[in-house]
Order: structure tokens, then sequence, then C-alpha cells
């Protein structure tokens, strides 16, 4: 009886991640972009501009997407160095993450699974899939994929699927 006892201990951590990745909640509609005033980010010529009342750590966001629109996609980008030659879509999402004071260190897309909160979240939600994550911020899409533009991290306005996807926010945001 102790024996089993023990090994059910032992399994407890496996047996709460596999409970938590059920709970998820999943993206069911498309993730589209709709602009509202004071609620949503504007883009012009490839730079997004923050609503003015947004959240600093929301307006920190925007500008660290701003300062990756030229780079390339980098399988691995942005892992290895924070300040990169290029970034693949979790290397774009933590270094977003990272620089408006939402994330420390940098994870893989896999890892997204267990970031933040579960759900949308008001101003910033990140969508995550097995091979692929990508982020709205203030209803503006940052994705190295979903579209003919793939060349690495971008602005997009453009409507992509959700379905298979998980979303997850940072706290209060």
């Amino acid at each position: 009886m102790k024996r089993h006892f023990l090994l059910f201990l032992a399994l407890l951590p496996v047996i709460a991640t596999l409970g938590s990745c059920s709970s998820q909640v999943k993206a069911r509609q498309p993730v589209s972009y709709r602009f509202n005033h004071g609620r949503t980010a504007m883009i012009k010529n490839g730079i997004a501009y923050a609503p003015k009342r947004a959240p600093a750590a929301v307006k920190k966001a925007i500008a660290a997407g701003n300062r990756l629109q030229s780079k390339p996609y980098k399988w691995g980008g942005g892992h290895a160095r924070h300040s990169d030659s290029g970034y693949d879509c979790s290397g774009t999402t933590s270094y977003v993450l990272r620089e408006a004071g939402l994330l420390k260190g940098s994870l893989t897309s896999k890892g997204f699974f267990n970031y933040g909160k579960k759900g949308e979240g008001k101003w910033i939600t990140v969508y995550v899939r097995n091979g692929h994550v990508f982020m709205t911020v203030a209803g503006l899409r940052l994705d190295t994929g979903g579209g003919r533009n793939s060349t690495g991290p971008r602005w997009k306005t453009s409507t992509r699927k959700g379905s298979g996807h998980v979303m997850r926010h940072p706290s209060r945001l």
C-alpha cells in the first residue's frame, strides 16, 4: 500500500500537467482585426500605433513588435540571443513579452501552453498550438506565418484561423 502511495506521489506532477492541458481555453473563432477607436492599435506603413489609453505594458509590447518588422524569419531566432538577426514564432512572442516586462527569459512554442492565464486577454492574447505561436496586441496580430507575407515577424490585419490554438494571456491584460 505504501509503495502505491509513493508511486502516486511521484506521478502527481505528471497528472497535474495532463489535467491542465485538457482544461485549456481553445480558440473557436477566426482571429480577425477590426479597428475599434481607443481600444485597438492602428497600423500605417507596417508600423503599429497603440491606443492612447492602453496600459504601459501594451505600449511597450507594440514598440517591441515594431522593432522586429524588418527582421527575417530565422529558425531558433530570438532564443540564444535577445537581440538577434532574425526571429522564429516563439522568439518573436518571447521578445515582445520580455520587452513589455511580461516574461523572463524565452519560451519555445510548446512552453506557451503554460504561459500566464487561460483564455483571451483584454489587451494581449497568445495563441498556441503544437509547433506554432502568435499573438495579438491591442487587437493587432503579430505573426511569422498565416499569410503571404510570412518572411518574418509582421503585424497583420488579415484573418487567420483560430481553431486548433489555445488562448493564454498575461495577468491583468
